[in-house]
């Protein structure tokens, strides 16, 4: 298995430090207002990644935090009248229950800033003795040109970095590059105490305190979006590698943006979606789909026409799914079976599987992925639509096998939510299949507008029918 590894900027062989076992922390949300749909996507992307690690037979240990301390809470709360940690909890439950329904596993914890204080405290301490930071009255700051490799992150060299920084009006910071470690507190700001005086955490030190905490030195995955390349992830690197005297986290993956009409999306630029707005619009698993169908370091166009072409894109794959669904819950027949299509299609669903690991193993190459599972529903679909194709014992335990893999692989990237609802028999299919048998023999009769009538009624209950050399197959839209 091979990640680009931003630290790097090479594709490496990923070796996790413990056998068996992948820790991972991905750089949640400042929890001020509704997510937007750019946030989706890390979220989206990690839990194609885990799902694939757990798949792959290792345990993963999956953090994820919440920023719930920041001037963005705390101005938002001020205008609402609200105090900012209750704020953050609000949006922050908003949050999760919009990845819920976006299929995105639960992480094992979600640390928050304001739960952390001790932590944080603790590692600017050591900061301060070591000689990496430095107290100015009630702030503390981290000294960028203390730590001699700083920049290596984002491939920025410190000299050029302090060339083109903006004149600061701050005496305190002894350099325009130093970033607080800990601000002091404004009068009516929530606040903590520390030996500096009340105050709280910048926001770089809290990533630092929280995922050492909980994954330790030299973790193996840190993972966000490429706008926190710098300074955010520089700057953990720095204090948290000058803090342990080692390395912070071994592989750096970062994904690129969701876009509009070619720009960046983002609250700033007033161009945004929020992800609840969105899949009240477009099905969840649409959404998903979306996500999965782009690699995750290529930016992905956000719109009405990307949307829908989703939506068709993943309607080919489950009207698979439920046409192999419905022809298995049909009894076998007798019948001479062709054993050399079914040693093909045994080939197909073999390649099926080697071709959806080779992508995910090239840097979880999701596009590579899913055009597997296409090419699997493409030569099966082409054996059951044959005429003379009979559901024998022996074909039976074959399409058997091609939709349990399917499955299986299509469940790595989160496209079948309901997890198996194909299966499931609703207490109107006697109905459906009444109307059906209705048209089937409005067709032999050719009393094609009464067959018209019965479709369009069809259409209208939410059924697609669809006429195949083997007789009429439905399904829920």
């Amino acid at each position: 298995m091979k990640v680009f590894n931003t630290l790097t900027r090479t594709k490496e062989e990923f070796v996790p430090r413990k056998p068996g076992e992948v820790s991972i922390y991905v750089c949640g949300i400042t929890p001020y207002n509704y997510a937007h749909i750019g946030n989706s996507r890390p979220a989206v992307f990690w839990d194609c990644v885990r799902r694939y690690l757990m798949y792959r037979g290792y345990k993963v240990h999956f953090v994820q935090n919440f920023t719930d301390v920041d001037d963005k809470i705390i101005n938002r709360a001020a205008q609402l009248g609200k105090e900012p940690l209750e704020l953050s909890e609000e949006y922050a439950r908003i949050y999760l229950e919009d990845l819920e329904k976006l299929g995105v596993l639960p992480a094992d914890r979600y640390p928050k800033v304001s739960e952390h204080i001790p932590e944080i405290i603790e590692m600017i301490e050591t900061l301060i003795q070591k000689g990496f930071a430095y107290v100015a009255g009630g702030d503390v700051y981290y000294a960028v040109d203390q730590f001699d490799e700083y920049g290596k992150l984002s491939g920025r060299n410190l000299d050029e970095l302090q060339a083109g920084a903006r004149v600061e009006v701050n005496e305190a910071k002894r350099n325009p590059m130093d970033f607080a470690l800990w601000k002091a507190a404004k009068p009516g700001e929530i606040a903590w105490d520390s030996p500096w005086g009340p105050g709280r955490p910048g926001w770089h030190i809290e990533c630092s305190a929280m995922s050492l905490k909980y994954l330790g030195g030299g973790f193996d995955m840190h993972g966000g979006g490429e706008d926190l390349v710098f300074p955010h992830h520089e700057n953990e690197v720095a204090q948290s590698e000058a803090y342990l005297g080692s390395q912070f986290a071994r592989y750096w993956l970062h994904n690129a943006f969701v876009t509009v009409s070619g720009e960046r999306m983002g609250k700033s630029m007033g161009n945004f979606s929020t992800i609840r707005d969105v899949i009240e619009k477009y099905p969840p698993k649409v959404v998903r789909f979306w996500l999965v169908g782009t690699h995750y370091r290529n930016p992905i166009g956000f719109g009405e026409e990307e949307l829908n072409a989703a939506a068709k894109g993943l309607e080919r794959l489950e009207t698979a799914r439920f046409n192999w669904t419905h022809l298995l819950k049909q009894p076998a027949v007798p019948g001479k079976t062709d054993e050399e299509t079914l040693q093909a299609i045994r080939k197909r669903i073999a390649q099926t599987r080697q071709e959806f690991e080779a992508g995910m193993d090239d840097d979880f190459n999701t596009p590579q992925a899913l055009a597997s599972l296409y090419e699997l529903v493409r030569e099966v679909n082409r054996w059951t639509q044959e005429k003379d194709f009979l559901l024998t014992e022996e074909n039976r335990q074959v399409l058997t096998e091609a939709l349990s893999t399917f499955e299986e692989l299509g469940g790595i990237l989160g496209l079948f939510p309901d997890d198996g609802a194909a299966n499931i028999e609703s207490s109107d299919d006697a109905e459906i299949e009444a109307l059906i048998a209705q048209r089937t023999q409005a067709k032999k009769e050719k009393n094609w507008a009464l067959a018209d009538q019965i479709r369009d009624q069809l259409k209208a209950k939410g059924i697609i029918i669809e006429d195949t050399p083997q007789g009429v197959r439905w399904r829920r839209e």
